[in-house]
């Protein structure tokens, strides 16, 4: 009887396993010198293979000269790989920053290089806007907050805890929405939120004495994508 599997040489397997990466592959021979890439690092750089074929990395990578490229050898040596931020260089001179993962492998001779290539641009651009974020809401006028669906609060930023009298975020986080707004029809309309609808409510409150000023407070459902995850607010002093 045939066998019902036939073992496929580790080229071949190995070849395979590239095409499925999500990251660009680049093997070179132990001087840097390209050998073979993945579909993905044609996408990254917009070479074909056949153009970069005996080309060094640097021609993806300027910054991995000859001379880095056997100082990271030399440390493999004695790890089994190795991690480095650079700038990959496009087809169309366009640069991009990128995470390089090098190791060794015997795949085509003794001591070939694999450089994994991750390009982080977009990553790097969505942490320095979520930190901008972070730090306009950190430092808005009027007092911001989040909650979950059960409306735990989980975020608020400074004037949201000066004015409820909070120490600090861990403190924030030990209350609910309705420690703080237990007033109708603030908690009907924290389920209107949940539901997707956004509402805006001004309601007088005591001040110092005798005074009376009015307080606005706006909430807005938290979405994830299509998902909502819980509620968002701003409580502010017309």
């Amino acid at each position: 009887m045939a066998p019902l599997f036939v073992p496929k040489d580790r080229k071949s397997l190995f070849r395979q396993f590239l095409t499925g990466m999500y990251d660009a592959v680049v093997i070179t021979d132990p001087n840097g010198h390209i050998l073979e890439i993945n579909p993905r690092a044609e996408e990254y750089f917009g070479y074909a293979q056949d153009e970069v074929i005996d080309k060094p990395i640097s021609f993806y990578i300027p910054g991995l000269t000859p001379e880095i490229v056997q100082r990271i050898r030399r440390g493999l040596e004695e790890d089994r790989h190795m991690m480095i931020d650079a700038n990959g260089m496009s087809k169309d001179g366009k640069k991009f920053l990128c995470e390089v993962t090098v190791s060794i492998i015997d795949l085509m001779d003794p001591g070939d290089l694999v450089f994994t290539v991750r390009n982080v641009q977009r990553r790097r651009k969505q942490l320095v806007m979520l930190r901008s974020k972070e730090n306009a809401f950190e430092i808005a006028s009027g007092g911001l907050f989040c909650c979950d669906a059960s409306g735990a609060i989980t975020e608020t930023n400074a004037e949201f805890r000066s004015m409820f009298e909070l120490k600090d975020e861990e403190d924030a986080r030990r209350h609910t929405f309705l420690d703080f707004m237990a007033d109708d029809p603030l908690p009907e309309h924290f389920q209107k939120a949940l539901a997707g609808e956004m509402t805006v409510t001004g309601l007088v409150a005591e001040s110092d004495g005798d005074d009376q000023e009015e307080i606005e407070v706006i909430l807005a459902p938290n979405r994830q994508g299509r998902k909502i995850v819980g509620v968002v607010g701003s409580v502010s002093k017309s």
